[in-house]
């Protein structure tokens, strides 16, 4: 099988012993990656307020409520638009991490709003357990992973 950096595979993805190196220290990868974006979607969120203080200020209040929402979608902006537009989020690409749909090509701007959704809501719901779930599937895929159809693997850069 030919191996791309922008579709490595064709269909269904490999399985995790016939191809290690997509699925080597997914897990412990995936979750220090989340830890660095949650820092910059921090760092990245204060800056935003201020900004958004600033012009709630500026405009005596009226735009305060735009500013709170904003605020509230920032971490499922930040998450959707990096995997939709770069395949990964700047955690991810720190440590060798892609998201692929189910058949290797890049993750659509649909299935990547629908991914952060899922997790959010999952990990809201149910107290970070449901990511327990990565521990009982070799490829680690997570419950929304698998509902968005989507796979998170080793870059092959």
């Amino acid at each position: 099988m030919v191996v791309t950096t922008n579709r490595p595979w064709v269909g269904e993805p490999p399985a995790a012993p016939d191809s290690p190196w997509l699925y080597e220290g997914l897990r412990g990868r995936r979750c220090i990656a989340y830890l660095i974006d949650v820092v910059l979607i921090a760092a990245l969120g204060i800056g935003l307020w201020f900004v958004l203080s600033v012009i709630g200020v500026l405009t005596l209040g009226l735009l305060a409520p735009l500013g709170a929402i904003m605020l509230a979608l920032w971490p499922l902006a930040y998450h959707s638009l990096f995997l939709a537009l770069r395949g990964a989020t700047p955690g991810m690409r720190l440590f060798g991490l892609v998201a692929r749909n189910w058949d290797g090509r890049r993750v659509t701007g649909i299935q990547a709003v629908v991914a952060t959704l899922l997790f959010y809501l999952s990990v809201g719901i149910t107290a970070w357990l449901i990511l327990l779930v990565a521990l009982f599937n070799d490829r680690a895929r997570t419950l929304h992973d698998i509902l968005s159809n989507t796979l998170i693997v080793r870059s092959l850069r």
